[in-house]
C-alpha cells in the first residue's frame, strides 16, 4: 500500500501490541500524523503467537510496577476498547522442584509482596489444590499470585488497531522499514518499500526483528531474538484456573475457557530469524513427555496446532526504552524477552511520553540502552524470565 503522507510526527516500526498501544497514547495526546508500519499482517509477530501469560511476578521492582499497571490496563480493556479480551485471573503457579528452586522463588515471593501485592508460597500439598492431578513427588513447592492471568491475544491486537485507526493513525501492513534517513546527525526520516517520508522520531517496536532494524539505523544493541514454539492440545473438561509454570526449564501452560491448553517449552535453536517460525517434532517430544510426566491425566491428549515466534532478548533480560543518545530521535521500545504482551500498556505509555518530550520516568532511565554503552551499567538482571 502507498503510504498516504509525506511526512509524519512520529513513525512507529511493528505493529504489534507494543507498536500499536504506543500509536493510541501519541494520537489520544494529541500529536501529528502518526504512522505504523510492519511487514507482515496484524498479530503475524509475537502479538499473535504467544500464550496469554499476564502476570506481577518478578524479580525485579521496575518489572513488578511495569506489570501491575499493565494489569490493570487489561482490566479496563473491554470497557476501553470495545472488545472482549477475555482476561481471566486464575493466577500463576510457579513450581519448584528442589529446594534450591523454592529457595528463588522465596526471594522473588518477598520482592512482589514487599510491593504491595499478596503473593503466596506454597507447600506441595498446596500446589495440588491449583493443579489437579499433579504427580506425586514432581514438586516440592511454588509460588501464586491470584491476580495474575491471561488474556486472548488476537482481539487485543485488533481492538487496539481498531483504536488508534479511529484518532487517525495511519498503519500501513505489509510495508517493510527499510532504513533511517539521517541528516545532522538525527533521525528526518523513514525509507519503506512503500516509499520514504520525512519524520523526527523513529519508534523501533519491531519485536523479534528489532535488532535488524537498529542496525539498518547503524546502532549496536545487544538484542538477539532467539526462536520459541509453543502448542495448543484438543479440549478436555476444565480442570485448571492457574497458568503453570515450572522454574527449572520454563515450561508453561494454562487451559483456555474451552479446554484447550495452551503452552510452550524452550528447546534449543539457532539465534536469529533467518530459519523462519517452522516447528519441530523435537518440541512436540520434549512437550509432551514434560507435560504427561508432570500431569499424568493427559497422556493421550491430542495436539490441535502448534506454531512458533520470537523472542526479543537482552543480557540482563530487561527491556530496551527510550531514545538511543546515539542518534537522537531513534526511540526503542524493545526487548521484552517474551513478555512484551503482558508489558505492553504500561511500557507503550512511557515510550509516548519520551516522544512527547515529556520528562522522563526513572523507569525510562533504568531501561535505556545507556545500560549497555557505559562501563558502569547498572547490576539490575531479571531472573524470572520465564512463561
Amino acid at each position: 500500500m502507498t503510504l498516504a503522507r509525506s511526512d509524519y510526527g512520529a513513525v512507529i516500526v511493528g505493529a504489534g501490541i507494543v507498536g500499536l498501544f504506543t500509536a493510541y497514547h501519541l494520537a489520544r495526546a494529541g500529536a501529528g500524523p502518526i504512522l505504523v508500519v510492519d511487514r507482515g499482517f496484524l498479530s503475524s509477530g509475537g502479538s499473535g503467537r504467544n500464550g496469554g501469560g499476564v502476570r506481577q511476578q518478578w524479580a525485579t521492582r521496575s518489572t513488578i510496577r511495569l506489570a501491575r499497571e499493565s494489569v490493570s490496563a487489561f482490566r479496563r480493556f473491554s470497557s476501553e476498547f470495545g472488545y472482549n479480551i477475555w482476561f481471566r485471573q486464575g493466577g500463576y503457579v510457579f513450581l519448584a522442584e528442589g529446594p534450591g528452586e523454592l529457595e528463588r522463588l522465596r526471594s522473588i515471593h518477598d520482592v512482589v509482596r514487599s510491593e504491595g501485592l499478596p503473593s503466596r508460597m506454597l507447600s506441595a500439598e498446596e500446589v495440588g489444590r491449583y493443579v489437579d492431578g499433579i504427580a506425586p513427588g514432581a514438586v516440592v513447592g511454588g509460588s501464586y499470585l491470584a491476580s495474575d492471568g491471561t488474556v486472548y491475544p488476537f482481539p487485543a491486537v485488533w481492538g487496539l488497531f481498531e483504536a488508534a485507526r479511529a484518532l487517525g493513525v495511519e498503519v500501513a501492513l505489509g510495508t517493510e522499514a527499510l532504513g533511517l534517513i539521517v541528516r545532522d546527525a538525527r533521525v528526518a526520516g523513514i525509507a519503506t518499500s512503500e516509499g520514504n517520508a520525512a519524520t523526527p522520531v523513529v519508534v523501533n517496536a519491531a519485536g523479534g526483528w528489532s535488532a535488524e532494524f537498529s542496525q539498518r539505523a547503524g546502532l549496536a544493541v545487544p538484542n538477539v531474538p532467539s526462536r520459541h514454539e509453543i502448542l495448543a492440545t484438543e479440549p478436555t473438561k476444565p480442570f485448571l484456573d492457574p497458568m503453570v509454570v515450572r522454574a527449572s526449564d520454563g515450561l508453561y501452560f494454562s487451559q483456555t475457557m474451552r479446554g484447550e491448553l495452551v503452552g510452550g517449552l524452550s528447546v534449543p535453536h539457532v539465534p536469529g530469524t533467518a530459519r523462519g517460525v517452522p516447528s519441530s517434532p523435537r518440541f512436540l517430544t520434549a512437550m509432551a513427555r514434560a507435560l504427561v510426566d508432570l500431569l499424568p491425566r493427559l497422556a493421550g491428549l491430542g495436539v490441535l496446532r502448534a506454531w512458533t515466534g520470537y523472542y526479543d532478548d537482552t543480557p540482563d533480560g530487561l527491556p530496551v526504552l527510550g531514545e538511543d543518545p546515539r542518534l537522537p530521535g531513534f526511540v526503542h521500545a524493545n526487548g521484552f524477552g517474551g513478555h512484551g504482551f503482558m508489558l505492553a500498556p504500561a511500557s507503550s505509555r512511557r515510550v509516548a511520553a519520551v516522544v512527547l518530550g515529556e520528562p522522563i520516568e526513572p523507569a525510562v532511565r533504568e531501561f535505556s540502552i545507556d545500560r549497555f554503552l557505559s562501563p558502569a551499567r547498572t547490576a539490575h538482571t531479571e531472573t524470572l524470565q520465564l512463561g
